[in-house]
């Protein structure tokens, strides 16, 4: 890993990134930021845009806004409800996206050497840069590997199960589709743990996950093209849709184990 100093943003969208943002999302990303420099103050380190946004690929109204917060140090109770009523304020005050996400690192986590796989490969490759020192840069390419799949999806059992329960209990039809997208795209992207040990690229959008995967496993093309809708639309019943989503863990979990054991 070659390390280089911390570069911070420039402080324009437009010049944030090597391709500038769609019009219809400068408004948002220009709104997130100073809701959440209000709220968290010198608390937070710096912000990175992921996503279709940050691949100014975003369908008005179907997308969502996806945004890593790197903290300087883990939040008290209070900071974190604070930071829920911004996030819940700054989605309700846009409707061209679907759902707010922030996920948030604390900075000596991303420093720390043993995630290097999991945080400096996403902020790396996954992440651009759009407020305070970019901790990407401080990182090497990573070479595509299943090592790095694995350090950044190699939960996707226990999180996956977490969504198999909430999508059962959910009582409103809102509750449910936000559910099964969010499921679908965890499942989705969860398919690459199942890469060869080396080669290939990495993906860059769900559909290059699910091409990717289907190539290697042709007789799974058609369940993971149902999950690639559901993460776009979701139209499926709770209990198909669960099934799916059992089936697809347990084939997953015995393709991984099958090496072991042969």
């Amino acid at each position: 890993m070659t390390r280089a100093p911390d570069s911070s943003c420039t402080t324009t969208i437009d010049l944030l990134l090597s391709r500038p943002l769609q019009p219809a999302f400068v408004a948002l990303v220009e709104d997130a930021l100073a809701s959440l420099q209000q709220a968290l103050g010198p608390l937070l380190h710096s912000v990175y845009l992921y996503g279709s946004v940050a691949r100014a690929q975003a369908r008005p109204g179907v997308s969502d806004l996806d945004l890593t917060l790197v903290l300087t140090r883990p939040l008290a109770a209070d900071e974190a409800a604070l930071l829920e009523q911004q996030r819940l304020a700054l989605q309700a005050r846009h409707p061209e996206v679907s759902k707010v996400d922030f996920d948030i690192g604390v900075l000596a986590d991303i420093r720390n050497p043993a995630h290097l796989y999991s945080w400096g490969y996403w902020l790396k490759h996954e992440c651009r840069c759009i407020h305070g020192a970019d901790l990407g840069l401080q990182f090497a390419a990573f070479t595509p590997s299943a090592a790095v799949a694995r350090a950044v999806n190699g939960d996707y059992v226990q999180v996956l199960q977490g969504y198999i329960a909430s999508i059962a209990a959910a009582q409103e039809l809102a509750t449910l589709r936000r559910l099964q997208k969010e499921a679908a795209r965890k499942l989705v992207r969860a398919t690459n743990v199942l890469r060869p040990a080396e080669g290939g690229g990495w993906p860059r959008s769900l559909e290059d996950y699910v091409r990717y995967f289907s190539e290697r496993f042709p007789a799974m093309a058609e369940r993971a093209a149902f999950f690639l809708r559901q993460a776009e639309a979701p139209t499926a019943s709770a209990e198909d849709f669960n099934a799916q989503l059992e089936a697809f863990i347990a084939w997953m979990q015995g393709q991984a184990q099958a090496p072991a054991s042969a």
